[in-house]
Formats: C-alpha cells, structure tokens, sequence
C-alpha cells in the first residue's frame, strides 16, 4: 500500500487500493466499465506522484487544476484556500473562455474572497466537510448561485453542472475546496452531470491535493524560518558591532544583484552564467552566514577604530602619562628654583633654568602630538615615522614611586608602529580566524541537499585565485565560482563603507582601481572584476538598496567605470 511522508497510508492510496482490489477481483474484468474505473485509478495514481513531487506552492495549485479537469473532464475549475474564514480564490481556470488565472503561469486574480456562509456552495463544502455534485445549477435552489449567473451574464459562458469537493489534510483539517464545472462527455463534448463514480475518486484526489499542498507550505515555512533565522542572526553578529553594523545585509545585497545580473547577461564570458531559484536562494543564505564566524571575534578588535585601542582607547593612558612627566619636570624645575632664589643664586641661572624646562616641557608636548598622530590608522606609517617611535620609547622617566619606566611600553610601540590600518598581526590573525570558524560552523548544520554547497560557498570569500588566500588557502577553480563572486563583492563593500572607524569610504575610482590590482596579482578573479565594473553593479546595487530616487550613486559609478 501506498504511503503518505508521515508513513501513514495517505487517502488517495487507500481509496484506490480498496476500490482496485475490487474491481481486480471481479470475474468482469473484461467489462468495459470496469476497465475504465480501473484506467481511472491508475491515472488516480500517477496524479499522486505527481503532485507528491511538486514542492513550489503555485506550481502545486495549478498543477491541481490541470490534473483534476483532465481527470474529471471538467470544463472550469476554481481552486479555493481557506483563509482567516475565508475562502480565497488561488486558480481560476475555464477552458472554454480560455482563462487562466493564479498559479505559476496564469494572470493575477483580483476577486474577492469568499465568506464562509453555508449559502454560498463552495463555503459550504468548506463548513460541512461533504462533497456537493450538481447537474444542473439552475435547476436548484439548495444554494445562492448568483455568482456562477452572473459570470454566465457577463460573458455568455453557460455554467450548469457542478462538482465541490473539500480538500482535507493529514490531520482531517479542511485547508480549502475544488470547485468544478461543466463536466463533458469526451467523445462529444456535451455538458453533462459529473458522474457518481468520480465523487469518491475526486475526494480522494482532493485529499492527496491537500496532504501535497501542506507539505509544500510545510517546506516553504521551514525554508523561510531557515532563512529568517540566518537573517537574524547576521543582524546580531553586525548589532555586536554597531560600528559596522550592516556589512553582511550589504554584501549580501550586493551579491544578489550581481547574481541576478550575471544570470541575465548575453555577453561573453557569462553568457550561460545561469542560476536556477534553487540556486539563487542556496547563494542568498551563503552570503548572509559568509560572516558567521565573526559571533566570536572580540569586539574591541572589530571595532578598532585606533591603533592603541582595546575595550578603551588607550591614548589616555600615554596623555596622562606625559601630562605626568611634564608637571614632574616643572615641579622638580620649580623646586629647585626655590632653593637657587633662597641660596641667592643669579637671576640669569634661574632664568636659564626656566629656559630649559619649558624647553623640555616643549619637547614633551610634541611627542605627546607625535603620538596621538601614529595612533590615527593611515595607508602607510613611514619608516622614520617608527624610528621615532623607537627613539621614543627608549627615553625614560620616574613613577610616583621613583621606579624608573618607559615612555612607552613594548605592546604601545607595537600598536604604535602598525604600518597600515588599525589592527596589529596577532589581531589580524583573529580578525581572519573568522573564516575558519565560519567553515566549523557551518559544517556542524545538516543543510539539505538544496542548501548542501553553502558552506563552500561562504568559507571561500576570502580565498584567492593565487593561492594565498584563507583559510584553507584554495586556489584557481578549487574555488567555487559563488566563492569567486562573493570574494568581489566583500572587497567592494568594505572599501565603499562608510561606518569604518579606521578608513573613509573611497571613491569608486579608487575602488576599480584596488579591485582591478588584485585581479592583476591574480587575488581575484578578473572576468568577475571587469564583469562588476562595466556593468555597474554597484550602481544597480544602490539604486536597489540605497535611497529611492538618488541618481548621484549611478552617475558616479558610470563615471568611475568609464575613468578607473
């Protein structure tokens, strides 16, 4: 016997099951009535695989329609969706006037839902759980037909059999109802009264329909829940730092776009560059968890904003201390002119004392401004610019308590010496760690099979076409190609942003520039540059994402691709 996902028989299967084993054991098998029942529940069985099959909602519900007016050789099917008590109209389909509507393939339906009154034939089925078979529309005043009359009016379409069967799931709940009009007869097309015999069978069909439609939404509520979680988590990684907060939505965006871009280019060398949806949402949750790993990245090193900084900057610390020295200078200066003036020492020593400490005091000030100038990150500290710092740190003065200390410790001329940015090499292997915790990460989720490449896909945006990459240090097409793509799109947001406390965002000519350097060093992969360049990607991306009706972003990003 057949079986439902759960492992329970599903309805359609015992319907048929019984009703086979019946008609299979009759001695009329050679009864042409009998044979046609059994054609029937064959083709009863081929719908339920189908329809088991189909996990894209709209898809399904068309597909329902299609089947059932095959099945039932009903001219018009309407397919109804309980809704917050109501019945909601999801596929409207009439052979006869050519109409489609709903589904994957038909117009939109704008008609009104339906109220669940029991006057009404459709509501209720919906109420009452049982079928309804109608041979003649006008022929009864069990229900209020004005709806069917008035479309019969308005177009001259003639509805007058009818068929209303619920649609009950796996847990006996009516989740909505098949509506079919106008049976015919298949050798002379007629209209003629829905049969008896496809009541039970068209039941069972609804139900399969039913148990097929709550898997699929089972499976749509499960990916949305999937990709609502991964959304906001990413928010939470970012809202750790609110400093960058927003970088993994960004490139996130940004990767989309491009995508979507490289999916719809005829030009060479992306021209079959294709995405199926199913690839377009495994790319969107790899780049929403491209950073998940930096959840355990400190903060005070992701928000690094200058070189001495920690949980604090620690520039007060070295201010304090020369503010220390200085007064020290002046007291012991000030001290010692005392005793020269109680000693009755020429005024000209004491003058020239004055001279020399306000001298030193002078000096001191200007390594204090030195100081505060190398803690700013910069593109590139100097070499004389550390030979100072060195200098610096070699001169010495006396604590409170007469211990002789450093102007600077050892780890404030480490951070002090930082050549570029803001964050020195044991930081930065942190900082890059996230990548290899972000594949840890990922490799303890059991993705489905739709969604299995994602940690390929985000652990490889910092891997580089040469080889010197990280974290597992792939290279040429090791690298998946959504590893490539999200590699470019990273680098961009991180050089356009504005909320890095240790850099200004540049201008998008610098940002071809880079881009088009790292591709030259063979970091990233030139086609995806020249490819991000000249289609203006980033400019689709903000006029998608950044401010409505701003033209300044694209108009800057033409300009930039046109003078890189």
């Amino acid at each position: 016997m057949a079986q439902s996902r759960s492992g329970k028989p599903s309805p359609l299967a015992t319907e048929k099951d019984s009703v086979y084993a019946f008609l299979t054991s009759s001695k009329n098998t050679d009864n042409p009535y009998v044979e046609h029942l059994i054609q029937q529940i064959n083709r009863l069985s081929e719908i339920g695989r189908a329809l088991s099959g189909e996990y894209d909602l709209n898809t399904l519900l068309e597909k329902i329609c299609d089947e059932v007016r095959k099945f039932t050789y009903a001219d018009a099917c309407t397919l109804y969706i309980v809704k917050e008590k109501q019945l909601h109209i999801r596929i409207f389909q009439n052979h006869t006037m050519g109409i489609r509507m709903g589904g994957k393939t038909g117009e939109e339906i704008n008609m009104p839902p339906v109220d669940l009154v029991e006057s009404n034939v459709s509501a209720y089925v919906a109420l009452k759980g049982i079928s309804v078979n109608i041979p003649d529309v006008y022929d009864t005043d069990l229900f209020d037909f004005t709806g069917p009359k008035e479309f019969d009016q308005e177009t001259g379409y003639h509805s007058t059999s009818m068929l209303v069967c619920p649609m009950r799931n796996h847990e006996n709940d009516i989740i909505g109802v098949l509506q079919l009009v106008n049976a015919l007869n298949p050798d002379t097309r007629e209209i003629i009264p829905f049969s008896p015999d496809y009541v039970s069978l068209t039941e069972s069909l609804a139900s399969q329909a039913a148990v097929s439609i709550t898997n699929a939404r089972l499976i749509n509520d499960m990916e949305h829940l999937f990709e609502s979680f991964v959304e906001v988590m990413a928010t939470a990684i970012d809202e750790k730092s609110p400093i960058t907060g927003g970088h993994i939505r960004r490139v996130a965006n940004l990767t989309m776009v491009m995508a979507e871009e490289l999916h719809n280019t005829n030009k060479s060398p992306f021209k079959n560059t294709h995405f199926t949806p199913e690839k377009f949402h495994e790319l969107r949750v790899a780049s929403w968890m491209h950073d998940i790993g930096k959840v355990t990245t400190p903060v005070e090193i992701i928000e690094k904003s200058k070189k001495l900084e920690t949980i604090f900057d620690r520039i007060q610390f070295v201010d304090l201390r020369m503010q220390f020295i200085m007064q020290s200078i002046q007291l012991e200066s000030a001290q010692t002119q005392l005793k020269w003036i109680q000693k009755g020492e020429s005024p000209d020593k004491i003058k020239k004392l004055e001279e020399t400490t306000a001298k030193a005091v002078q000096e001191l000030k200007e390594i204090r401004e030195f100081i505060n100038k190398c803690n700013e990150p910069s593109e590139f500290l100097e070499d004389a610019f550390i030979e100072r710092l060195q200098e610096i740190a070699k001169k010495t003065y006396k604590d409170e308590y007469g211990k002789k200390q450093p102007f600077l410790t050892a780890d404030e001329l480490k951070n002090l010496s930082i050549r570029k940015g803001s964050i020195n090499e044991q930081e930065r292997q942190i900082m890059k760690n996230h990548a290899q915790i972000t594949l840890d990460m990922l490799a303890k989720i059991p993705f489905t099979k739709k969604l299995k490449n994602i940690p390929n896909f985000a652990g490889a945006h910092h891997e580089c076409i040469n080889g010197l990459g990280y974290p597992l240090g792939l290279q040429g097409d090791e690298i998946p190609f959504e590893g490539k793509l999200m590699a470019v799109t990273d680098i961009a947001e991180a050089l356009t942003a504005k909320d890095r406390p240790y850099k200004k965002a540049m201008p998008l000519e610098q940002v071809y520039k880079i881009l088009r350097n790292m591709a030259d060093n063979n970091e990233l992969d030139h086609d995806l540059v020249e490819f991000f360049i000249n289609e203006n990607i980033y400019g689709v991306y903000q006029e998608k994402h950044e401010a409505p009706g701003s033209t300044q972003p694209s108009e800057a990003s033409q300009k930039a691709k046109k003078d890189p």
